[in-house]
């Protein structure tokens, strides 16, 4: 059974509510009627009932009846949802009116209120909204998770060589959000992307590498000759390694370490000996969101590898984003992805 099958099957196994604000957005919908018909999850889906029981007919869709259908403008939780946000929100100086307003026009607002009241257990937009419109409602609303303070992307990587990672498989953070990460943040990153290696790719032992352009002390960092100070590159990444294993003891990481020292065993005997980690990552943090976007995409591009994702981290209930481009079968994984990640998040 490949990793996607593996993922299907733990979100069939114990399914969860998943909300889908889009739902009258066409693959959204079709993605919806596979889901249902494969018994993926239990679906809400945000619309018009007229609007998705013509839409339904119209595509051939056979399974929208069995989905929770939320109306956002004839829905009797309106004033609760309304109330809930505005005392949520009420240092920012939202009025009820305002709340009101968000919950009746707004279905990625009113998605995570259903979530935030115990309705639901997570939610994926994207195919028709941005980044920032996602994460902004459920940052406002459902908050990051405990101890965490920094959202992240991480990406599955599943390659045609065995030898790394885990069977081939490797999960990868920040592709997707924070683009230069402190390194308290950094170290957090690193966390929040082995619990995603556990809970969505099923990784019994995440074993985190902290890639750098250095491995231990090989390189040093520039300096800057206007201050006489660091650049504050590998030095980040030393210091991320130090706090994770402080903040987060059960943790398996280590750094900084290149990538080859991360991945291949000679290597890691080389440059990185006595390692727990090198050698033997499936886990990799990149040091910036720009080392770990340009680096998925090589690997996905010039290695063949399927790349899987962003998969969204840190936040106390799964919220995830989709590429405007998606596919049906997009959303459809993304579906059983966010379940993995709310049944972990039910552990916490």
């Amino acid at each position: 059974m490949d990793l996607l099958q593996q993922i299907i099957a733990r979100a069939k196994a114990n399914k969860q509510r998943i909300v889908l604000p889009e739902a009258e957005e066409e693959r959204t919908l079709k993605a919806a009627d596979k889901a249902l018909g494969d018994d993926l999850a239990d679906l809400i889906l945000i619309g018009n009932p007229d609007n998705l029981k013509a839409l339904a007919d119209k595509w051939g869709l056979k399974n929208i009846d069995k989905a929770t259908i939320v109306d956002p403008q004839n829905n009797p939780k309106t004033e609760e949802y309304a109330a809930a946000l505005a005392e949520l929100r009420k240092k920012k100086g939202m009025t009820i009116e305002q709340a009101r307003e968000l919950v009746t026009k707004n279905n990625l607002y009113l998605g995570c209120m259903i979530i935030k009241t115990e309705g639901a257990d997570g939610q994926i937009s994207g195919a028709l909204s941005t980044t920032g419109d996602t994460l902004r409602p459920a940052l406002q609303i459902i908050k990051c998770a405990p101890g965490i303070t920094c959202v992240s992307g991480a990406m599955l990587l599943i390659t045609n060589q065995p030898e790394f990672g885990e069977n081939g498989v490797v999960v990868m953070g920040d592709v997707a959000v924070t683009p230069n990460p402190s390194a308290d943040q950094l170290a957090q990153i690193a966390y929040t992307t082995a619990q995603t290696a556990g809970s969505v790719a099923g990784f019994a032992d995440p074993r985190v590498a902290m890639l750098s352009f250095s491995t231990k002390g090989s390189a040093k960092d520039a300096i800057d000759k206007a201050t006489g100070k660091s650049v504050y590159i590998i030095d980040k990444v030393v210091e991320a390694t130090k706090i994770a294993k402080e903040k987060f003891p059960t943790l398996h990481v280590d750094g900084e370490l290149q990538a080859d020292a991360a991945l291949v065993p000679g290597v890691a005997a080389k440059k990185a000996p006595g390692s727990e980690i090198a050698g033997k990552a499936n886990v990799l943090i990149a040091p910036n969101l720009e080392v770990g976007n340009i680096g998925y995409k090589l690997v996905q591009r010039l290695g063949g590898a399927i790349a899987i994702g962003p998969i969204l981290q840190g936040i106390a209930r799964p919220v995830n984003d989709l590429s405007r481009g998606c596919s049906v079968d997009d959303i459809y994984y993304m579906i059983a992805i966010t379940a993995c990640q709310a049944q972990d998040a039910k552990k916490a």
